[in-house]
């Protein structure tokens, strides 16, 4: 089976995240022994967007959440390293604006979706608005109950126009966590990284925790999946997110589009 198959969430499936191992390694023993397996999935990759951009029939929308120091953006720094950001980025959604509380809460996500031949990567995204809104009350129950419909409804249409979709969910535990926020109390070289919301957020673990379990079980679907990523060891967790980027992008059997000029008729001179 492949990693594609075996780290997503099948549609329908109800999600208990209490019944996935945050320390699974898969086959892998240590970080010695995915090293090389990394390191030839973030080539790979690069081959692949360079037949994205060439061919731009497709565009690749790459969507990170996760509890606080999950790893979002040591994910973004380790498995994106060897993309070229002439046509990659990065959008990361922090607090919504004023101008963009007066829109809709798609409002500012859909006009930042990458276009056909870029990849765009979204640290957090509109998955918020049905995680902190919902934790903290910051809307009716009713209006975020309906957003879960949205949501999908809104995927489906970047689907249904040549976005391909991948949802991770960085799953760690919270002793990991406690131990990471440590780690950037401990290192001077991280703890400008240090907010006092992370360690209140803390204390709404569980709620956090049943928020995301609703949203992975309703908005994972066929066309637009969520994957749910051990993410204990780091090592572990930037592999397994490579690996699905890899074997989604090779199933779309892209080539090279033909020149547009008769190449036999140009002499170099």
């Amino acid at each position: 089976m492949k990693w594609s198959q075996r780290l997503r969430v099948k549609p329908g499936h109800k999600v208990r995240l209490a019944d996935r191992d945050t320390n699974w390694t898969g086959a892998f023993k240590d970080k010695d022994d995915a090293r090389d397996a990394l390191a030839a999935n973030v080539a790979r990759m690069a081959e692949l967007q360079n037949l994205l951009y060439a061919q731009r029939k497709y565009a690749l929308l790459i969507v990170l959440q996760g509890m606080d120091a999950s790893g979002k953006d040591g994910t973004i720094r380790h498995v994106m390293s060897g993309l070229n950001p002439q046509s990659c980025f990065v959008k990361s959604f922090k607090q919504p604006t004023t101008d963009e509380l007066t829109h809709d809460f798609l409002w500012r996500i859909h006009h930042v979706v990458p276009a056909r031949g870029e990849i765009g990567i979204f640290n957090r995204s509109h998955y918020e608005d049905v995680l902190v809104v919902r934790v903290h009350d910051l809307v009716p129950r009713p209006v975020w109950k309906e957003r879960y419909d949205q949501i999908k409804a809104f995927e489906k249409i970047l689907v249904q126009n040549d976005t391909v979709i991948l949802k991770f969910f960085l799953h760690t535990s919270r002793e990991e966590q406690r131990a990471r926020l440590q780690e950037r109390l401990d290192d001077p070289t991280k703890r400008w990284k240090v907010a006092p919301s992370d360690f209140a957020e803390r204390k709404f673990w569980g709620a956090y925790r049943e928020a995301y379990e609703e949203a992975l079980t309703r908005c994972s679907t066929p066309d637009a999946p969520w994957f749910v990523i051990p993410a204990d060891h780091k090592w572990f967790r930037n592999w397994a997110v490579s690996q699905v980027i890899v074997e989604t992008l090779e199933r779309l059997k892209m080539k090279f589009p033909k020149p547009a000029l008769d190449l036999t008729k140009i002499l170099v001179t």
